[in-house]
């Protein structure tokens, strides 16, 4: 008998897995609880997101801006690369009360225009990202030909590669 008692002695009991269940239990409610106080607004809420509150929200006024054309501009491309042409054209994003000076410079913008897009390589021109950084360039360029505060931006409407 002494030998059948030290057996059962020996064996180590397991550790009961219960604080782990409910530990785990505590944290996804807490997580749930915590996702919903958030999504639902009752903690860090914004009142302009409330259905109550859908009336009171304004429309504000459109700025007062003209749009100035840019006459199309196609450019023959170096020999040896795969595309032939670009064709570009632009709108000018201004002032009302500048439209008409902007007007008056239009053949100052294109000629600092076709300039910048004819010094540009092949390679500028096929990178995904180029329109990006060519609106850029070519937006300081003609914000220096048509004087501050006169252009708020260039929108480019077509830029084609044939």
């Amino acid at each position: 008998m002494s030998e059948s008692e030290e057996e059962l002695e020996e064996t180590p009991k397991k550790p009961s897995k219960k604080p782990l269940v409910f530990g785990l239990l505590a944290a996804l409610i807490g997580g749930g609880g915590g996702f919903y106080a958030t999504f639902s607004g009752m903690i860090l809420g914004d009142e302009s997101h409330d259905s109550n509150h859908a009336e009171e929200i304004s429309v504000s006024e459109l700025a007062d801006v003209a749009f100035v054309e840019v006459n199309p501009i196609v450019i023959s491309l170096r020999p040896g690369s795969a595309n032939r042409h670009l064709s570009f054209r632009a709108h000018l994003e201004v002032p009302s009360q500048f439209q008409a000076d902007v007007e008056t410079l239009l053949p100052r913008v294109t000629d600092v225009l076709n300039g910048y897009l004819r010094a540009l390589e092949t390679s500028d021109l096929e990178d995904p990202a180029a329109l990006i950084r060519l609106r850029a360039q070519m937006l300081r360029r003609v914000q220096i030909v048509l004087g501050d505060g006169r252009i708020n931006d260039l929108l480019i409407t077509e830029f084609v590669l044939n």
